[in-house]
């Protein structure tokens, strides 16, 4: 079943991902298709409001907005049948600037495939 299958998107929503350690995974093998979403785990503050549907946003503990996340700590904007964002052409500049294959993508996925990091626990805002 390729990757960008969206059965196979939505079975990634359910269960662990199962990802490599980042000296492991190469930037080249991190694509659209491959892509575990794992930045729509991390706090998005909003410098702009960027049209973003009021929806998908909320007021952080210390009264700044931010990317709403619901309770499986998924961003609410992620669609988690096809593991895409469902504003991708609207999404926050934050969003825009975390970069496919990038250092910080490597890194959330290594994170993100330890078994002691659950959705929603990282420690820093993007």
């Amino acid at each position: 079943m390729p990757a960008s299958d969206p059965g196979l998107r939505s079975q990634r929503a359910d269960q662990s991902l199962k990802l490599h350690p980042i000296d492991e995974v190469s930037p080249s093998v991190v694509s659209c298709g491959t892509c575990e979403a794992c930045c729509c785990r991390l706090e998005v503050i909003l410098e702009d409001d960027r049209g973003i549907p009021p929806t998908y946003t909320a007021l952080d503990a210390w009264g700044g907005l931010v990317m709403r996340r619901l309770e499986d700590g998924w961003c609410a904007a992620l669609d988690r049948k096809t593991f895409r964002c469902s504003i991708y052409s609207r999404r926050p500049q934050n969003c825009r600037d975390f970069a496919l294959g990038s250092h910080e993508c490597l890194e959330e996925r290594a994170q993100m495939s330890n078994p002691n990091n659950a959705p929603g626990s990282s420690d820093g805002p993007l």
